[in-house]
């Protein structure tokens, strides 16, 4: 009988373990559909939340874009309005720089012989700076540079240059060359000569050198620009060379309050002429060493002319040079004739017509005063006759 019981007892646990089982497996079966009803819902709400995302990001990547393109168009017009202002602003101060030249013209024409020529020769010295200035921010506002119809020998346009920076006592041009400037180039060479001699004369120490050589490189002309400066570090050299690559341009509110216009004139003159300036080297003073490079298609052979010594030309005196100087009785130094910088390159016709000589009287004085004011205006009295320049100024100028 107690068999009976056990057995009896072993099936109802069965029974009952096959019922919990069952049911267990039921509420599992539940569970899971409910759980992938809710993955699913659940699943398709991530979905239209990540959608509504993807359209708010494109939204906001539009609005962004109008943004910017906004912001752009008003830097634009900005910029172009500036450059407009700047540009006029820029072209009167030139018309001026004109004007106060052919006074000073008018002047040395018609009062050869005073004295007074010698002080006038600060003022002209200053309209030259004026008028680099002003041609400078025009070329970098847009503004086209004036055309020459003759060629200028390369001499004379870094002569041209010099004439156009405050320290010019301190530039010395080694030598002569047998090189001329096509018509087209001068204007742009001799503007970005004189910036980078400012820039030279700018970041050295008063009376320090600054040498100006001539060399040919293959197909090449160089002309070379050595100063006794501190130089430049890794970083300066690289924005230098983006600079004068014209590839960046800077836009003018990115010059700063006192703006720096000469390595972005440069670099626009250097990629509308065809030209390059390097400004990576190393002088032998240790300071910087800027080389304009030529290619030939902007340079032409000078035509022969005599051969003057340098002594008599004066290509190796200046004021910085520990050499004697001879002084007037005004204190102004005595000037062989092509040792004081001229302020722009002459044409013939030009030189041709600064020869007029003044009345008998005050022939001599006004030879000599009106050479050296000529000098900064106009260029030498006798062009790139060397043979026929006159040599030194009288004690009156």
């Amino acid at each position: 009988m107690i068999r009976d019981v056990l057995v009896w007892c072993l099936v109802a646990v069965t029974a009952i373990t096959l019922v919990v089982a069952v049911a267990l497996s039921r509420r599992n079966k539940a569970i899971a559909a409910k759980k992938a009803r809710a993955e699913a819902a659940l699943t398709q709400r991530l979905s239209e939340a990540d959608a509504q995302v993807a359209a708010l990001r494109a939204e906001l990547h539009q609005h962004r874009t109008e943004h910017a393109k906004s912001i752009q168009e008003a830097e634009e017009a900005a910029e172009d309005s500036t450059k407009a202002v700047l540009k006029g602003s820029a072209r009167f101060l030139q018309s001026l720089a004109a004007e106060q030249l052919a006074l000073l013209e008018e002047i040395q024409r018609k009062y050869g012989g005073h004295s007074v020529l010698g002080d006038l020769l600060e003022v002209s010295h200053a309209n030259a700076q004026m008028a680099r200035k002003a041609q400078g921010i025009a070329v970098m506002c847009g503004a086209p540079l004036g055309r020459r119809n003759r060629p200028a020998s390369v001499y004379d346009v870094v002569r041209s240059a010099q004439g156009q920076i405050r320290n010019f006592r301190r530039v010395e041009i080694m030598q002569q060359t047998g090189f001329a400037l096509k018509a087209s180039t001068v204007s742009p060479v001799a503007l970005a000569v004189a910036e980078l001699l400012d820039n030279a004369a700018s970041f050295s120490q008063t009376g320090s050198p600054i040498e100006v050589t001539f060399q040919r490189v293959q197909k090449n002309l160089c002309i070379v620009i050595d100063d006794a400066g501190v130089g430049m570090n890794d970083e300066e050299r690289q924005k230098a060379t983006d600079l004068l690559s014209g590839d960046y341009r800077p836009r003018l509110s990115q010059l700063g309050n006192q703006p720096k216009f000469g390595f972005p004139v440069i670099g626009l003159l250097a990629q509308q002429y065809g030209f390059r300036v390097d400004v990576t080297g190393v002088s032998r003073y240790g300071g910087v060493r800027a080389v304009v490079l030529l290619p030939e298609e902007l340079w032409t052979e000078e035509e022969a002319a005599p051969v003057v010594d340098a002594q008599e030309t004066g290509v190796r005196g200046t004021v910085g040079r520990p050499e004697p100087v001879t002084r007037t009785k005004h204190g102004l130094p005595r000037r062989g004739a092509r040792q004081v910088p001229i302020a722009s390159v002459p044409d013939h016709d030009e030189a041709t017509t600064s020869l007029t000589v003044p009345p008998a009287a005050a022939e001599e004085a006004g030879r000599a005063a009106g050479r050296s004011l000529g000098a900064f205006q106009r260029g030498t009295l006798s062009g790139r006759n060397l043979a026929t320049a006159p040599s030194e100024g009288s004690d009156e100028a």
